[in-house]
C-alpha cells in the first residue's frame, strides 16, 4: 500500500509542459515541491502533516518515482537526468529555472479555485529556491525555502546566487517591501546552501525569516527532520493563509 493511495492524482499543463500532481485536504492551498530523488515517503508524510493542519495540499511530481526510498543510489539515478533537463538551471547564475513558470501557473489555478489571500509554496533542496521564484506571482503569499541548493555551490558566486533573473529578483524585492515575508530553513553547516541565506537577508532584510539549526544536516523537514522547523512552517502557513 502506498502513502499516495489517499491522494487524488491529476495533471497540470502550462507552456506545453505537463506534470502529474497529487492533491489532498481542504482549506487554503499549499504547494509542496519534493526534493531529490523525488516524492519519497518522507515528503508525502510531511504533505500529510500540512493537510492535517487544515490545508489543501498539491504536490507536483517533477522527477523521480513516487514512493522511492531516500538513498544514495536513488539520488545518483535521478541527478544526471535533472542536470540535463531544460526545466532546471543547475549551474548558471542570474537565471530562473524555467520550471518556475509552470509552478506559478499551478499556484494561480489553485488560488483561483480556492480563493483567500493566496497560496503557500514550499521547496526543498534542489527545489528549495523554486518557492522564491514562485513569489514573483502575486498568488503566492507564503513562500518557504528549505535548504535551497541551486545553482550548485561550485564557487562562491554560485553559492550566493538565488537562482533568479535580475528582473525576478527585483519583483521579489518589491513584494517583500510590500509585506510578503519569506521563511527559510537550513542547517548552518550545510555546504549545499552556500551563502544564499546571507544573500536573502541582504536583498530583502527583515522580510526574510531565518530558521537555522546547528550541524551539517541537510533535509530539514524529511531525512534530517527538525520538529521545530515543521512547527515553524505550519505556523507560517496558518498566519499567512488562514484569512
Amino acid at each position: 500500500m502506498s502513502l499516495l493511495d489517499s491522494w487524488t492524482r491529476s495533471e497540470h499543463t502550462a507552456g506545453g509542459v505537463t506534470h502529474p500532481t497529487y492533491r489532498k485536504g481542504s482549506g487554503p492551498g499549499v504547494i509542496v515541491i519534493h526534493e531529490i530523488p523525488g516524492m519519497t515517503d518522507q515528503v508525502i508524510g510531511f504533505g500529510d502533516e500540512v493537510v492535517a493542519a487544515g490545508f489543501t495540499v498539491v504536490m507536483p511530481e517533477l522527477f523521480g518515482t513516487p514512493g522511492a526510498r531516500m538513498w544514495v543510489g536513488a539520488v545518483l539515478k535521478v541527478l544526471p537526468k535533472v542536470c540535463v533537463s531544460r526545466e532546471f538551471t543547475v549551474l548558471a547564475t542570474g537565471e530562473t529555472s524555467p520550471v518556475a513558470g509552470w509552478l506559478r501557473s499551478l499556484a494561480r489555478d489553485l488560488h483561483a479555485e480556492l480563493g483567500g489571500p493566496g497560496v503557500g509554496a514550499l521547496g526543498m533542496c534542489f527545489t528549495g529556491g523554486f518557492a522564491l521564484a514562485m513569489m514573483v506571482d502575486s498568488s503566492v503569499v507564503a513562500p518557504v525555502v528549505c535548504q535551497p541548493s541551486l545553482p550548485f555551490a561550485v564557487t562562491k558566486k554560485h553559492g550566493a546566487d538565488l537562482n533568479l533573473t535580475p528582473a525576478d529578483l527585483a519583483t521579489v524585492r518589491d513584494r517583500a517591501a510590500a509585506g510578503c515575508q519569506v521563511l527559510g530553513l537550513r542547517y548552518r553547516k550545510d555546504g549545499a546552501v552556500g551563502t544564499r541565506f546571507d544573500t536573502l537577508t541582504r536583498e530583502i532584510g527583515d522580510a526574510f525569516i531565518r530558521v537555522e539549526f546547528d550541524g551539517k544536516g541537510h533535509s530539514t523537514l524529511t531525512e534530517h527532520r527538525q520538529q521545530e522547523g515543521v512547527d515553524r512552517v505550519l505556523a507560517f502557513f496558518e498566519e499567512k493563509l488562514q484569512a
